[in-house]
């Protein structure tokens, strides 16, 4: 999948303070999902919760404007975004005037909309709108105290299994020790990731283990969202599963896959921050 790809990640990059629509890299979902079966049957929907803290633009007087950018991929999106060139795109307003923030706004719609091939969801926010937000971390059973030995860092959905007392359970469980790398230039990426699910009891230790298998794994955001999701049903059978993981900023730029089998509403999201956000 890595050769299929042209993009600006891991190159020397030039800066352009005047608006351009063409900074944006597109990335065909299909070729992620591919390689982990779940391109022709997807058994989810959700979508990709976007925070981008870098967006400025000058106005008529040329006066700077800071806005914090919120934007919702549907998960049925032909293409998913590359998030450096996200900051790129972003940075492109910072020395272009607008009239006004419903110009930028209609701009930023139309071009996420354009390179995703679906209807986005966008919207702009003032610093003073955040400004009674609070940190947050997932709700459930935090699977990071558990007292065991890891061995595998290459994903390896082996590693999942149900518990022995065939108990039928509705739960939560969360681990902040998600990391993955990035498909192209390696870099780290790291998470905190909520599951819960409905059916038989799934083994904590053997779910931290799966959950720890990623560390040494390339993949993007989304693409490890999506394979923990087809790993979990395959191997574990769970009548409903939900995935959300809060990946940490980096560039600018926060991304929070969500899948679901349940029937999804954008409301379902809790969007406030994670504590590492």
């Amino acid at each position: 999948m890595k050769e299929q790809l042209n993009l600006s990640l891991g190159k020397e990059t030039k800066y352009s303070d005047l608006y351009d629509k063409d900074l944006l890299v597109s990335i065909p979902r299909r070729l992620g999902r591919e390689q982990v079966g779940v391109f022709k049957d997807m058994p989810f929907s959700g979508g990709d919760f976007w925070n981008c803290y870098e967006l400025s633009w000058l106005n008529q007087k040329g006066k700077p404007e800071v806005r914090i950018v919120q934007f919702f991929v549907p998960f049925d999106s032909e293409n998913i975004v590359e998030s450096k060139s996200v900051k790129l795109y972003l940075n492109s307003y910072s020395g272009t005037k607008f009239i006004d923030e419903k110009q930028v706004l209609g701009l930023l719609k139309s071009d996420l909309d354009r390179v995703t091939n679906s209807n986005t969801h966008v919207s702009i926010k003032s610093l003073n709108e955040f400004s009674s937000d609070k940190l947050a971390m997932f709700e459930g059973v935090c699977l990071d105290q558990l007292d065991i030995e890891v061995s595998e860092y290459k994903v390896n959905s082996g590693l999942l299994k149900l518990s022995n007392d065939n108990m039928v359970v509705e739960e939560s469980v969360y681990s902040n020790l998600l990391k993955s790398n990035c498909l192209v230039t390696n870099q780290p990426d790291w998470a905190s990731v909520q599951i819960k699910y409905k059916g038989r009891k799934i083994n904590h230790e053997a779910m931290l283990k799966y959950i720890i298998s990623f560390r040494n794994h390339s993949e993007f955001h989304e693409q490890c969202v999506e394979h923990m999701f087809h790993d979990i049903m395959k191997q574990c059978l769970p009548v409903e599963l939900t995935i959300f993981a809060k990946y940490t900023r980096r560039g600018g730029v926060d991304i929070n896959p969500y899948r679901t089998n349940k029937i999804f509403k954008t409301t379902d999201i809790n969007k406030y921050r994670d504590i590492r956000q």
